[in-house]
């Protein structure tokens, strides 16, 4: 293991991730300077606490000059690469890690890594409970809740870990044994220059991979299946379309896993997640488990006591009839449209946030179909209203509450309202989380 003891190394940006990279270095005895374009109190507001002693702060960019310097730099996801001093250092050959990368040459275990533009966090969460189920020492975490490198200081049988594209754009040495991509869709616009550059940060996961590994991949996606002969893994495939010899498919009730030598079969209707994405999202989880040696067993319990995740097509209320569903994290045009598949009701959309640059036409032909009425806010309602003028009745607001009042005021016994939003939160709210809760609170406010 590379070490970087008394080595000056550089943490650019300052979050949650940024400091337990800074705290593991600095624990084995690297210098840390943080760096952040926030002020030290504006970084401090936002983790709720002090950076933590011996742990140094600059604020602005990193300086060629400190490039010079450094033995190591560790990019946080939310840093784009174009930000740091590039030429200075690869003049002076210096690695730089992200903490995805940094957290895998820490961790003393196998890794299996979910990634995706949309499932990540609800498949990561499942594999995490139904491995834990079998091993008794798994971390569960990455881009999803803890990050990886906070796992740095003890062993463990598996690491179950979500992979953004963000983290994957600075892998290099990281070979996850099991590794796992949901789908691909259009996404982070504002990041990368066309969907080939996004599409091919997802596809880094199965870099290092090598003929012993697996790789568990969804059958039905077209960009997926497009970029799957480069994989040297052993493909397990999924999908709800067509029969699966080797891997896990849909056939009538159940979710079945065959791996050329036997069969097993797993109810859908032990499923408490709603809508056929979650049904995507668990034949992942089973290829991946049953991989990694997680008895049957262990996968149907997982599977039946799994209540899924909030703001993720999750039941609020029911209110005169209508159901209310807040699917907040919902942040681009793919996950709406899986959303929507899962609904035979007539739905009344609430969609817009911050614009993040995608195409919002490939929403016109399932708002045709199943909607009553969409009802668009936030800073993106303009374009999306052009974008989707005559696929359905049409209302805008200002704000999120005025949406929820306004949806209320179109829907009709035995319909669902779904706040989907197609965008970012960042135009009001601070996380998807924040915005999530906002739309609870509106819904709960209305009169019963």
């Amino acid at each position: 293991m590379e070490t970087f003891d008394r080595k000056n190394v550089f943490v650019v940006g300052a979050g949650r991730s940024g400091v337990a990279a800074a705290l593991l270095l600095f624990r084995e005895g690297a210098m840390v300077t943080l760096v952040d374009e926030r002020t030290r109190a504006d970084v401090e507001k936002s983790l709720g606490g002090r950076i933590p002693p011996g742990i140094a702060f600059a604020h602005g960019r990193m300086s060629e000059m400190a490039a010079e310097g450094a033995g190591l730099v560790v990019l946080s996801p939310g840093v784009p690469l174009g930000k740091l001093p590039g030429e200075a250092l690869r003049r002076a050959c210096v690695p730089v890690w992200g903490e995805l990368e940094l957290g895998f040459r820490r961790f003393r275990g196998s890794v299996a890594a979910v990634t995706g533009t949309n499932g990540k966090s609800t498949v990561t969460t499942l594999l995490g409970d139904m491995v834990s189920r079998a091993f008794p020492r798994v971390f569960v975490g990455g881009n999803l809740g803890t990050p990886f490198t906070a796992a740095g200081t003890e062993a463990y049988d598996w690491g179950v870990v979500e992979a953004s594209s963000f983290q994957l754009e600075t892998v290099d040495a990281f070979r996850p044994k099991v590794a796992v991509l949901l789908n691909l869709t259009e996404d982070h616009s504002d990041r990368y220059p066309d969907f080939g550059a996004y599409a091919g940060a997802k596809m880094a996961v199965f870099r290092n991979q090598g003929a012993v590994d697996t790789a568990v991949i969804n059958a039905d996606d077209p960009e997926v299946s497009a970029r799957a002969g480069g994989i040297r893994a052993e493909k397990v495939p999924f999908s709800l379309t067509r029969p699966i010899a080797e891997g896990v498919c849909l056939e009538g009730g159940d979710m079945v896993y065959r791996n050329g030598v036997r069969e097993e079969r797993y109810p859908r209707a032990l499923l408490r997640i709603r809508g056929t994405q979650n049904v995507e999202n668990a034949m992942a989880a089973i290829a991946a488990a049953r991989r990694i040696g997680v008895p049957p067993d262990a996968v149907r319990e997982s599977l039946a006591a799994f209540p899924g995740l909030p703001h993720r097509v999750e039941f609020v209320r029911q209110v005169r009839g209508v159901s209310w569903f807040n699917d907040s994290k919902g942040t681009n045009v793919g996950a709406v449209l899986k959303c929507l598949e899962g609904f035979s009701e007539p739905v009344v959309l609430v969609a817009g946030g911050k614009d993040k640059g995608v195409d919002f036409l490939p929403l016109r032909e399932p708002l045709r179909r199943k909607a009553r009425a969409a009802v668009l806010y936030g800073e993106a309602r303009a374009r999306m209203k052009r974008e989707l003028a005559g696929a359905a009745p049409i209302e805008s607001a200002d704000t999120l509450a005025e949406a929820v009042r306004l949806a209320a005021g179109l829907a009709q016994p035995g319909d669902v309202v779904i706040l989907s939003p197609a965008c970012s939160s960042f135009d009001q709210f601070k996380n998807f989380e924040e915005r999530g809760e906002a739309f609870r609170r509106a819904v709960g406010e209305l009169p019963g």
